[in-house]
């Protein structure tokens, strides 16, 4: 799976990291936290954790990949990163409308989210969440291919 992030290095809307493990347990402790708020019937503020726990998840396979976003929009930034990998593009236009959201209820005009939209968004998150970790697994298994068909081409040159 070959995925080009020039465009985007080049534009210092991310940078190269050194690799680190795909963990998705604080998105995982965000959905719960989202549910929580939920159950208090604080839509708005359950709203924010569920998007948080993709930005978490969306992170975590940025720095599993070797890469963080930097800048002024580093939310922003994210979502242009992950469309890059090709990852549920449904999703990701999804959360970039939420993250547009989000950003008004935490730094300006108030728009208040209603039951019914924060049980979906809490929904999608879930969603998202577990097709990360599915994407990562699938990211992990073509790599050990790659690297085992290399191992076998060398092998033969050797034998040759």
């Amino acid at each position: 799976m070959k995925m080009d992030f020039e465009e985007l290095l080049n534009a210092n809307k991310i940078e190269r990291v050194e690799k680190e493990e795909f963990d998705s347990s604080f998105a995982e402790k965000d959905i719960d936290s989202a549910k929580n708020s939920f159950d208090s019937e604080d839509y708005d503020w359950a709203l924010s954790i569920a998007y948080n726990a993709v930005l978490r998840a969306s992170r975590s396979l940025m720095s599993f990949l070797g890469y963080r976003p930097i800048g002024k929009e580093h939310h922003k930034n994210v979502f242009e990163f992950l469309r890059k990998t090709k990852f549920d593009e449904t999703l990701v236009d999804y959360f970039d409308s939420i993250r547009k959201k989000r950003n008004k209820f935490i730094y300006g005009v108030i728009e208040s989210t209603s039951k019914e939209n924060a049980d979906v968004v809490i929904s999608k998150a879930e969603d998202f969440v577990h097709k990360i970790r599915t994407f990562v697994h699938k990211i992990r298994t073509q790599n050990l291919v790659e690297e085992q068909i290399k191992g076998d081409k060398k092998l033969n040159e050797v034998k040759k």
